[in-house]
């Protein structure tokens, strides 16, 4: 969709960022901080995904590379 605006200034107010009808949520001090605990368990639960993917595949190459050594 292609729109056009006759001057700059309609641009930037015609731009959602700048639209009245934003959504604000507003929660408490305990509730924020429930919320950056659950995020950081999830990029802990993240990284050991990540690790144990990554010991296993280092694994499989290793058992690979003895295979053809012998």
């Amino acid at each position: 969709m292609n729109v056009m605006y006759s001057s700059l200034f309609e641009g930037v107010f015609a731009d959602s960022f700048f639209s009245p009808m934003r959504t604000v949520y507003v929660v408490s001090d305990s509730q924020l901080e429930e919320i950056k605990r659950k995020q950081r368990e999830e990029e802990l639960e993240n990284i050991e995904a990540s690790r144990k993917r990554l010991e296993e595949s280092y694994q499989a190459r290793v058992k690979v590379l003895d295979d053809r050594e012998h």
